[in-house]
């Protein structure tokens, strides 16, 4: 029994052997020339992926900023707009103000005019009064 158990245990050195034989033959580093190669045409696929991402980010912040001039353009024509409306309703309130006040100064001359022409009235009737007083016959 104990030589069965001597067989059986090399024959699963062997297998075990031939496994890692097997894998290490797999897994094998590769010739200098080969890695060499593989890594100039993993730093060249980078580098093209490094461009095409470049060129992308590039092209939407391109389209970043053009959105952003547009934005702002459309706030200096709103900003602009607003200021006109401003300008024209200071306008018309300035317009309506001098029109108030011309009728106010209008109407101020027509009455200094109107207590100007009734006081010389009341001179004429208080130096006729005095005229009719002075001048008749004393009875």
């Amino acid at each position: 029994m104990a030589n069965n158990d001597n067989v059986g245990g090399f024959g699963w050195f062997l297998a075990g052997l031939g496994i890692g034989a097997l894998v290490g033959v797999l897994y094998a580093p590769k010739a200098g020339k080969e890695t060499r190669d593989e890594l100039k045409a993993s730093a060249i696929d980078a580098k093209d992926r490094a461009a095409k991402l470049y060129a992308e980010k590039a092209d939407q912040a391109a389209e970043y900023v053009r959105q952003g001039k547009q934005t702002a353009d459309e706030y200096v024509r709103q900003g602009r707009q607003a200021a006109n409306d401003y300008v024209d309703k200071g306008r018309e309130y300035y317009e309506k103000g001098r029109t108030q006040w011309n009728e106010y100064v209008d109407k101020g001359k027509d009455l200094i005019q109107t207590q100007t022409d009734a006081a010389k009235a009341a001179v004429e009737a208080g130096k006729n009064a005095y005229t009719e007083k002075t001048s008749t016959p004393v009875a």
